[in-house]
């Protein structure tokens, strides 16, 4: 479940208020599985990928436990991050050790680049209460690829001053992301690929060009990372949370996961329910075994055509700003005359449909993006494409951390679960939803048909369950209307994990909420953070303010 740059409210306020991360290329939407019988196998007639499934579940916990009484000896050293000098804060570095293959604990280790801010102790409301120390709070920013090293620098915004002087704020870069054994697939300047089409009822021609990448992306992927790549899935993720959990000296883990995040953190609290403290679900995907990942993939490429007539409905309802046309078809009649005008002539040599289809994607995950996108095309189309350059071209200088983040992604997710390994089956099934769906569609096929041609072993998905009095109360935080971890996943969350509780902000979009402009939603965060507080089973705010229009919004 992929979304751009930093994957949640907390992750968008760092990169606009600090600027601290580039961004790593542009989003794609998630990934998902193959329907599996009642008893988690797979279903009859079911066509996969070659290799031996795995069994996901419990065997590799005492692996896990070896590994985690090691970290514990040891520690975390840190100290001064190499890349940290020029940023604000007083974010510290270190590393922890984990087993690559949990079935050999005592075999080849890799190394996770993990950060720190300490607890602050100051409360932001009376400098004279000095606030204590509840622990480390970890943070996953989702993905799967995504860093979170930068994540203690949030604590620098006033959302997050109370959590900040209470925690010790903790990110990292999960295995393979960063500088925590990167992984690759093809070399990072080929990545970028621009200008490029993005035909929304590809030509069979087409498709046979992108079935031919996707078979060489899946051979690059398993040349680069040799035996290592059938390592890098979410289980071995959840693990190394443990392991990362006994290095800082926590009993019990305090943890937010976003987006993709909440995955991972979910098999954790089923794998570990004793070592949980409080844990954090924004943005919750869908954790039901069926649904890992290609089927939860279909589902989010129908919640994007949704949110793509939000946007496209408010920028109707700007038109007085925008000229774009006063109904939401009207916009969309704009949208493509750009799209028909980008594949005669890119913009600037680099922006063409792909760009400008990404471009607006990532507006479809935050409208905070609303304003300039609609600006950038208004201009296009009267002449000027200075702003749509701007926005949509490819960040070249970027492209090795796009890279590794494609990567990680690819490899995580063709791990986790069996894929339909037939064509017909991704043509077929596509092909019915691009006729309702269009906007989306295609480009989340592109993103995640290297798995269809997958060379490592699958795993059976683990069954993400709580019982009662299994697991500490958790909170689960979604937006009505997020396309990108659709709402019914924050539903079926919060039906397996036993005593958790759902906020809901009502008709809304944006990916992720937590620390984000919505008082009422940051108030059971703080509640629930702080003093282990929470509402009723279900509780919700009220949606938060539509974006204003900006005339030089992106200048």
């Amino acid at each position: 479940m992929r979304a751009a740059a930093l994957h949640s409210a907390a992750g968008a306020l760092l990169l606009t208020a600090l600027a601290a991360v580039p961004a790593t290329g542009l989003p794609h939407a998630g990934a998902p599985g193959v329907p599996t019988a009642p008893d988690g196998l797979v279903a009859a007639g079911t066509a996969l990928a070659p290799g031996r499934p795995l069994t996901a579940g419990r065997a590799l916990v005492p692996g896990v436990a070896l590994a985690a009484a090691r970290a514990a000896a040891e520690g975390v050293d840190f100290g001064k991050c190499s890349d940290a000098q020029d940023l604000p804060g007083a974010m510290q570095c270190g590393t922890v050790s984990v087993p690559l293959d949990y079935a050999h604990p005592d075999g080849r280790q890799i190394t996770l680049s993990v950060s720190r801010a300490q607890a602050t102790h100051r409360d932001p409301h009376n400098s004279k209460r000095r606030v204590p120390r509840q622990g480390a709070l970890v943070f996953n920013p989702g993905g799967p690829g995504g860093s979170g090293r930068y994540f203690p620098l949030i604590g620098l915004l006033p959302e997050w001053k109370r959590i900040a002087a209470a925690y010790d704020l903790v990110g990292y870069d999960p295995r393979g992301v960063g500088r925590s054994a990167p992984l690759s697939c093809q070399d990072p300047k080929r990545f970028f690929k621009g200008p490029s089409p993005a035909p929304a009822h590809p030509s069979e021609s087409y498709k046979k060009e992108r079935i031919t990448q996707a078979k060489a992306y899946a051979r690059g992927c398993a040349q680069r990372a040799g035996s290592a790549l059938r390592h890098y899935n979410s289980l071995n993720n959840a693990r190394d949370l443990d392991v990362l959990r006994a290095a800082l000296g926590e009993d019990r883990l305090t943890f937010m996961g976003a987006s993709y995040g909440t995955y991972f953190g979910a098999l954790y609290a089923t794998l570990f329910p004793s070592h949980v403290r409080r844990m954090v679900f924004d943005a919750a995907v869908d954790p039901d075994p069926a649904q890992i990942w290609y089927r939860n993939n279909l589902g989010q490429s129908a919640a994007f055509e949704s949110r793509w007539t939000d946007l496209r409905e408010w920028i109707a309802a700007h038109d007085d700003v925008y000229g774009l046309g006063d109904t939401a078809d009207e916009v969309l009649d704009s949208y493509e005359r750009a799209r028909a005008r980008l594949a005669e002539k890119p913009a600037g040599d680099k922006v063409g449909p792909g760009q400008l289809q990404g471009a607006f994607l990532q507006a479809a995950y935050y409208d905070d993006y609303w304003p300039g996108r609609a600006q950038a095309l208004s201009e296009y189309l009267k002449g000027d494409p200075r702003q749509l350059i701007a926005q949509a071209a490819p960040v070249r200088t970027a492209a090795a951390e796009a890279e590794n983040a494609n990567a990680v992604y690819t490899a995580v997710e063709c791990n986790d679960a069996p894929w339909p390994t037939d064509w017909k089956v991704w043509d077929r099934d596509n092909t019915r939803l691009a006729r309702v769906a269009p906007f989306e569609t295609w480009d989340n096929v592109w993103a995640n048909l290297p798995c269809a041609y997958w060379p490592a072993p699958r795993q059976r998905p683990l069954d993400v369950r709580t019982g009662p009095g299994e697991l500490p109360p958790t909170l689960i935080l979604a937006a009505e209307r997020d396309a990108a971890a659709p709402y019914a996943g924050a539903l079926e969350m919060h039906r397996r994990l036993s005593g958790s509780v759902l906020v809901t902000e009502r008709d809304a979009g944006t990916h992720g909420i937590a620390g984000g402009p919505n008082r009422c939603v940051n108030g059971h965060l703080d509640a629930y953070l702080l003093e282990g507080r929470l509402p009723a089973r279900r509780a919700a705010c009220a949606g938060r303010a539509e974006p204003e229009p900006k005339p030089d919004a992106g200048r």
